[in-house]
């Protein structure tokens, strides 16, 4: 990614979560770097947060900021629009993208469930996130299209098995690549 270096900071709130990756700084960054650079990020400096948080946390911010009392899997906070990122850019200083906050329970559940892996799991739900912190939407079928092909193009790099086809699952992957 010539033109963009990437500050990944990762915050573990809920301990359970190193269980799925006992470094996730390392396992999470490449997902993020792969997604900015798909999703059509802007060059320069740039940094995002990522928060392993449990179903309780992720309540309170999505009822305070979406309206809706009950977890969530992942939620993105985008923060570039508001920082203004262009004036930031300019002078050379980091563009705040925004911080994604994901739930333990919410995400571990669901993996079982649809028969993946968490690790898996969680890495498509950070590269979801991040595109949200790009813009990308779901709330029209157009819309969710192209952003599930990025997502599938994206994880495919990784050796994770498209989240939304119908026979989805295939032999483990390593969350430390």
């Amino acid at each position: 990614m010539s033109g963009r270096v990437v500050d990944v900071e990762c915050r573990v709130d809920d301990r359970r979560w190193l269980a799925l990756a006992a470094d996730p700084q390392s396992a999470l960054a490449p997902m993020v770097d792969a997604t900015l650079a798909a999703g059509g990020a802007p060059h320069g400096p740039l940094e995002i947060a990522i928060v392993l948080a449990d179903d309780a946390a992720v309540r309170r911010l999505n009822r305070d900021y979406r309206g809706v009392d009950r977890p969530t899997n992942v939620l993105s906070f985008p923060l570039a629009a508001e920082s203004g990122a262009d004036a930031f850019a300019a002078q050379g200083a980091p563009i705040l993208l925004g911080d994604i906050v994901l739930a333990y329970e919410t995400v571990t559940t669901e993996a079982v469930q649809q028969g993946k892996r968490p690790e898996d799991h969680l890495r498509h739900l950070v590269v979801h996130g991040v595109l949200h912190l790009l813009g990308y939407d779901h709330g029209e079928d157009s819309d969710a299209k192209e952003m599930e092909r990025l997502e599938a193009s994206i994880l495919a790099q990784f050796g994770i098995a498209d989240p939304y086809a119908v026979d989805r699952y295939e032999e483990p992957t390593d969350l430390t690549r």
